[in-house]
């Protein structure tokens, strides 16, 4: 059933394309078919581990000593007569996996007096293209069962290259030996060591040597033993002693036998070895499923959370850009119109101001003139100045209006900027119309002139009533009415009636002017504001058809880029929709496999459920 569920998984990761899995579980499927039993013994340097192998076949296959220290993987296994062969094997070249036509590898025989200084004596600095390792065949009943032991160099000395091996080993191995000696508890290296062990190996044993060295050995037990439940490694602890072993095979002591505890651990070994194709094989499947198919779920998970955000993806993000491109066209189009009609209402109103206030500086300057002067004297001198004032007002104004009206052009261009297309309209602002050639010419206006009879009558009136009032007056003291008091009061009384009189046409007259050159000025300001409002509205069509006409181009281009982004959007959404259900289905294949998988034993299932 096991080999069922395994063939299961590997036809899986083919579905899936995992070529790498694919060929790993090729190899546990062999190895689990194998009937030797693979034991791997690894830890820290010093443990003891070399002895442990060498008290497990009473032999000396691994070196131990001060000074001596396992460099290379060791494989012991059974022979009929004691052999010893270095093993070359080429890695992979970098980038290239391991894939099932492995290379051959290189088997050099050594003598095997020799096979302590190979392994203990051998430099790490071999070439990184190829891996090595020794195995020693020996005549014992132990190995001869089909146990394989496998010595390894220390976790902290390993290289890149024997890394590898290591992990090779690592992979192929049946039972794993964590070995740890009494002088101390268990490490946090160890402690994670056998961590990383557990998850990927389903039997794993802590063996505690020297015992024969510490006297509390049995207290520094207990303690490992806390250390395991509380990091939850569910591994046993077997203490032994490989010198009482060893001792005890040369004198074929029993209970010394007994007191090294390898009693305990062969019994291990040997049921191991006996439920290979049982019990270990249906955990070991079981962890190799949880392996695997948490391998082959977790893209599928990150895959369907990328597919239930659609708006990350390509199509579905091209979409909302366009959008966003349409929505802000629209805005841009209300906003330079807005703009537009905004200023030239700013720019009428301020050039009709500057207008106005110009003419009314001219009239204040001709109301102080004919203050002084009198209309009848220079009327060409002044007619003049007044057309030469009135058209400087005009062009000064003018030039003001067109400088206002390429701001406010360069204002409308300012809102595409983010389209490149920021460049104003070039045109002529033209110029209005002369508004003195349209105008009457103004004429000098019809004023009195003081003639000699109006003075003459002006001054027999005057002397009349000076004549007559102190003539009368002089009647009172006897005189006669006229006599030479009363004609001197009349020249008096005639001269200033005279005066008076001219005084008072030379007001009127002042007046008369005022009137009819506010009148002309008037007229000139209607005239001219009609021209700039009518040159305002040509300004503003000019501006106008120019942006309407770019907004339709800008709008017909974004309009083909949102119709192109939905049509993509649409088929990627289909696509999405489509590759949902697929991995759906995926994932509730993994899951009932993985069920499957549990069903071999009773290990603790992980949540592996289909994401909706």
């Amino acid at each position: 059933m096991w080999l069922d569920v395994l063939d299961d998984i590997a036809r899986t990761c083919a579905a899936h394309d995992r070529g790498d899995l694919l060929h790993w579980l090729r190899q546990r499927r062999a190895q689990l078919l194998d009937p030797t039993l693979r034991v791997l013994v690894i830890g820290e340097p010093k443990q003891g581990k070399s002895q442990l192998v060498n008290a497990l076949v009473n032999a000396p296959a691994c070196p131990v000593g001060d000074g001596r220290t396992t460099t290379l993987p060791t494989v012991v296994q059974h022979a009929e007569a004691p052999t010893a062969a270095l093993v070359r094997t080429p890695l992979p070249a970098a980038g290239r996996p391991a894939g099932p036509a492995a290379l051959p590898a290189a088997r050099t025989p050594i003598p095997i007096a020799q096979v302590a200084a190979e392994i203990a004596g051998r430099a790490p600095g071999h070439p990184a293209t190829e891996a090595l390792h020794v195995e020693i065949g020996l005549p014992r009943g132990l190995l001869g069962t089909g146990l394989v032991l496998v010595d390894t160099p220390g976790t902290d000395e390993v290289d890149t290259v024997r890394g590898a091996v290591a992990t090779a080993a690592l992979a192929r191995a049946d039972t794993v030996l964590v070995v740890s000696d009494s002088t101390r508890e268990l490490s946090v290296g160890e402690l994670n060591l056998l961590l990383h062990v557990v998850r990927s190996h389903p039997n794993v044993a802590v063996v505690q040597t020297k015992t024969d060295l510490v006297a509390h050995w049995r207290t520094v037990a207990d303690r490992n033993r806390q250390h395991l439940a509380s990091a939850g490694i569910p591994a046993p602890l077997i203490p032994v002693s490989a010198l009482l072993r060893l001792r005890a095979a040369g004198t074929d002591d029993r209970a010394l036998n007994a007191e090294s505890g390898f009693p305990s651990l062969i019994a291990r070994l040997v049921r191991d070895h006996r439920d290979k194709s049982d019990r270990l094989a249906r955990t070991s499947v079981t962890l190799v499923a949880q392996t695997v198919i948490e391998q082959l779920a977790a893209p599928l998970r990150a895959e369907l959370s990328s597919q239930d955000s659609p708006e990350r993806s390509g199509p579905i993000a091209r979409l909302h850009a366009a959008q966003r491109e349409v929505d802000e066209l629209r805005r841009c189009t209300t906003r330079w119109q807005n703009t537009l009609s905004d200023e030239m209402a700013s720019l009428l109103s301020d050039i009709e101001y500057d207008l106005r206030d110009r003419t009314r500086t001219i009239l204040r300057e001709v109301d102080e003139a004919f203050d002084r002067a009198d209309p009848l004297v220079g009327w060409e001198t002044f007619q003049e100045w007044l057309d030469d004032t009135l058209v400087e007002a005009a062009e000064a104004n003018h030039q003001w209006f067109a400088q206002r009206c390429e701001w406010v052009a360069a204002q409308v261009a300012g809102h595409f900027t983010r389209y490149g297309y920021d460049l104003p309209p070039q045109w002529p602002v033209p110029a209005p119309d002369d508004a003195l050639d349209r105008l009457p010419v103004l004429e000098r206006p019809t004023t009195d002139r003081f003639t000699v009879s109006q003075k003459v009558i002006s001054g027999m009136r005057g002397s009349y009533g000076g004549l007559l009032m102190f003539g009368l007056a002089m009647t009172l003291a006897g005189m006669p009415m006229i006599n030479p008091v009363s004609i001197g009061a009349g020249v008096v009384f005639a001269g200033k009636s005279i005066r008076d009189e001219g005084k008072t046409l030379l007001r009127r007259r002042q007046a008369t002017v005022k009137t009819a050159v506010q009148r002309h000025v008037d007229d000139f300001f209607i005239r001219m504001s009609k021209d700039y409002r009518d040159t305002a509205r040509q300004v503003q069509r000019v501006v106008r058809d120019h942006f309407t006409g770019l907004t339709e181009e800008l709008q017909e281009a974004i309009v083909h880029s949102f119709r192109s982004a939905k049509q993509a959007a649409d088929a990627d959404a289909a696509l999405r929709e489509q590759r949902q259900v697929e991995i759906q289905q995926r994932m509730r294949r993994l899951a009932a496999l993985y069920e499957q998988a549990q069903g071999l034993t009773s290990a603790r299932p992980v949540s592996l459920e289909p994401q909706p």
